[in-house]
């Protein structure tokens, strides 16, 4: 009988995932203690099992040489910067992956970002909280020019949900998709040339060496004084010191972030900045996403294969 494991803390006290996954597999080991697995801790709680669901584990060399009976790993989320590709597909292990399940859920938390920005809804609701009852006049995210930095599945829904808005949308991408622009009249444009045309830019990449700080100082200075940042992306992909400097001094309106290069994010002083909106990594955390990425998880434990670079997953 195989035996799964899984490490996911939210997988593992869903109910409906639980049974789905039971119904499949008697022989489940689930996180019911809740813990963040990392290290030895994750070794120990991998050790006996073929077969894993993870989420945000670390899964690197030192996991795959400790745990030899692990075959799969099926990832419940779509990110894979946790996971050691080059030493899983040297292991022989396989991965189950599915791109794009949680796209709608992302990209409807960036259109709410957009419009609080917008609408200076944080800087409202602190001041009437303080007994201050003052109009903010903001402005509608209608006809605003958006720049989506990463045009995979998150950043094609987003880009087809803006143009409902009537906005006009740039898109930069390593990758060029000339069928699906020019059907939703979307503008492929450079890095830079995005960062300055952009009322909003919102970024929708992976993590990895080429992504790492692709924000940095001098690219934000490249954003009009009025422009908004979002990013529900990835942490680590933007320079969060310089992004800092920049709405402290007016350099930047705004900016919303669901992620961080450290969770939980540990500079308050940027947290408490009253143009800056911050959530706790749950652009995947509507119901209807979560359901959908675990099962792609559950159905990923026998749809699998081992990574392989240019072909499978995505961006790697």
């Amino acid at each position: 009988m195989t035996r799964i494991a899984v490490c996911s803390r939210s997988f593992s006290r869903h109910p409906i995932l639980r049974r789905e996954l039971t119904d499949l597999y008697p022989d489940v080991t689930f996180n019911d203690e809740g813990r963040a697995l990392a290290g030895e801790e994750l070794i120990e709680f991998l050790q006996g099992h073929k077969k894993a669901v993870t989420a945000l584990e670390t899964l690197d060399a030192s996991v795959f040489a400790a745990v030899p009976e692990l075959k799969t790993v099926s990832k419940y989320g779509v990110g894979c910067d946790s996971i050691d590709l080059d030493t899983m597909a040297d292991a022989g292990v396989k991965l189950g992956w599915t791109g794009g399940t949680n796209r709608r859920s992302v990209s409807e938390l960036v259109i709410s970002f957009a419009v609080q920005i917008l609408r200076h809804l944080p800087q409202a609701r602190a001041e009437v909280l303080d007994g201050v009852w003052r109009q903010h006049v903001g402005r509608q995210l209608s006809e605003r020019t958006i720049g989506i930095v990463g045009c995979g599945h998150v950043g094609k829904d987003l880009g087809v949900l803006l143009r409902a808005f009537g906005c006009r949308v740039l898109a930069n991408d390593i990758l060029d998709f000339p069928d699906f622009y020019a059907k939703n009249e979307i503008v492929p444009v450079g890095l830079e040339e995005l960062l300055r045309q952009s009322d909003i830019v919102t970024l929708h990449l992976p993590l990895d060496e080429t992504t790492r700080n692709i924000l940095s100082a001098e690219r934000l200075a490249l954003m009009k004084p009025d422009a908004m940042l979002i990013n529900a992306a990835r942490g680590g992909l933007v320079d969060e010191t310089a992004l800092k400097g920049a709405l402290k001094d007016g350099r930047l309106s705004g900016a919303a972030f669901d992620v961080f290069a450290t969770e939980p994010p540990e500079d308050h002083e940027l947290l408490n900045l009253p143009n800056f909106i911050v959530s706790p990594h749950i652009g995947g955390s509507a119901e209807e996403a979560i359901l959908a990425m675990g099962r792609a998880a559950i159905e990923g434990l026998e749809k699998n294969q081992i990574p392989e670079r240019g072909v499978f997953p995505d961006n790697y």
